[in-house]
């Protein structure tokens, strides 16, 4: 898992805030703690972008934003806007991809992600050869993680 470069999207660092009973939220959150973790000591590489924080910064629960920025401040990178990354959001907005999940995508294809980590449906659908994009429980199973 080392070097392992990672880009999580909104809705997997707020997937801990969702309703814990359903088994798969539950299995998500569990897993996406874990990726934090591994983040923490150095095992994967974390990057961050102008489209998480504006996305963050819009959470009307000051506890979630507060605990997302901070953790946040372990991103080994930032994706700022640019003319790729505006270019490339277009370009999956124009295949079906909502606008913000368009900018994520595009944010972590221009940092090289190895990972685009989401518990979003439709984005998991989506399909593109120059990323992998993953659920949180699936990264840990085909990237050999023992939580």
């Amino acid at each position: 898992m080392n070097n392992t470069k990672i880009y999580l999207d909104n809705c997997c660092y707020n997937r801990p805030y969702d309703d814990q009973r359903q088994l798969r939220i539950e299995l998500e959150t569990k897993a996406k703690l874990f990726i934090q973790q591994q983040v923490i000591e150095n095992k994967l590489v974390l990057v961050n972008s102008v489209i998480l924080e504006y996305e963050n910064n819009m959470n009307p629960y000051e506890l979630r934003k507060t605990v997302i920025s901070d953790f946040l401040q372990y991103a080994s990178e930032y994706v700022d806007k640019s003319n790729e990354v505006t270019e490339l959001a277009r370009e999956f907005s124009q295949k079906g991809l909502k606008t913000k999940d368009a900018s994520h995508l595009a944010c972590a294809i221009c940092a090289k992600c190895d990972c685009l980590i989401t518990t979003d449906d439709r984005l998991l659908r989506y399909k593109d050869e120059r990323i992998r994009i993953i659920s949180p429980v699936d990264f840990l199973f085909l990237e050999g993680a023992n939580p």
